[in-house]
């Protein structure tokens, strides 16, 4: 399986439409096939008409309630984009899950992100959605009942990479390092003689190490480039209203993707095998421009 965290939001209509892979809706009830698994105080809200199930639109107004109850906590990077998001992505050839095997698979990456505690009691809201083939979405809101921020593990990709692959041997599901590869006869021709002197081990070493300064958030070239980016932006916002906000608004969202192009390589870097020994390092990536520091991951520029 394949975990991609998508930048937070602001709102729940947008992630959970994602989600769906349809417009949110508050004709379309969505029954326990659709959301596996969910918060445990999710029943404390349930309408009082048994008979009646929870529309899209109602899901995501549950999601965004946190933000009306306190409309000032901010996150520790300084926005109140609180709407967390990922995607679960099985191999096409995995075989179909059961309804207890994706609620199973939602409630240990839940509690490997940290959005799910044992024995809190005032954890934030979540839910996970299976609405689409072999995917799995994850939706929560960061703001705890109380007002204070939910701490998420450091290298939180890391962490849920490492718990996809103890899901997938668990389930038999296939490995994304290990499953067939429709160009892997082409990719064994043309390099069969370099693995041999560098093994594969070696090689994928490299090519880790490789994204994992790609993905640096302190010294990495796209950390560098979003920097240039939200700088741009900043500037923008104080040119006249003709032009400057709505392309600000812009470079905003490039920044954003960016982001999330960063994560999804620290991603692949951890789903790598690590080498058996010590292998050359690869060559150096360019440093960056010195002046320039990109704001807190997935934090909106200050206004």
């Amino acid at each position: 399986m394949i975990i991609r965290i998508a930048p937070r939001e602001d709102s729940a209509g947008e992630p959970l439409a994602e989600a769906l892979g349809r417009p949110v809706s508050d004709h379309e009830g969505l029954t326990d096939d659709t959301v596996v698994a969910h918060w445990e105080h999710l029943d404390r809200y349930t309408p009082l008409d048994e008979g009646q199930t929870w529309t899209s639109a109602a899901f995501a107004e549950h999601l965004d309630a946190p933000h009306w109850h306190h409309p000032v906590p901010v996150s520790p990077h300084g926005d109140r984009r609180a709407i967390w998001h990922a995607a679960v992505r099985l191999h096409p050839e995995d075989r179909d899950l059961t309804g207890a095997e994706w609620s199973e698979i939602a409630h240990r990456l839940a509690r490997a992100t940290g959005i799910q505690r044992p024995g809190d009691d005032h954890g934030c809201r979540w839910i996970a959605v299976q609405a689409q083939p072999g995917r799995l979405d994850l939706l929560a809101n960061l703001i705890r009942p109380d007002g204070t921020w939910t701490a998420q593990p450091h290298r939180l990709p890391s962490l849920l990479a490492t718990e996809g692959r103890r899901i997938e041997a668990e389930l038999g599901l296939i490995s994304p390092r290990t499953g067939p590869d429709p160009q892997q006869a082409v990719q064994q021709a043309r390099y069969a003689g370099r693995t041999r002197q560098t093994g594969t081990a070696d090689a994928t070493s490299q090519l880790a190490a490789l994204l994992r300064q790609l993905a640096d958030e302190r010294a990495g070239p796209l950390s560098t480039v979003r920097g240039l980016i939200e700088h741009a932006a900043h500037r923008l916002e104080g040119l006249p209203d003709a032009y400057g906000p709505g392309s600000a608004h812009q470079l905003e969202l490039i920044a954003r993707r960016l982001y999330g192009i960063q994560q999804s390589l620290d991603s692949m870097a951890d789903a790598l095998p690590a080498a058996a020994r010590p292998s050359a390092a690869w060559p150096s990536l360019p440093a960056p421009t010195p002046g320039i520091t990109p704001s807190p991951a997935g934090a909106r520029l200050a206004r």
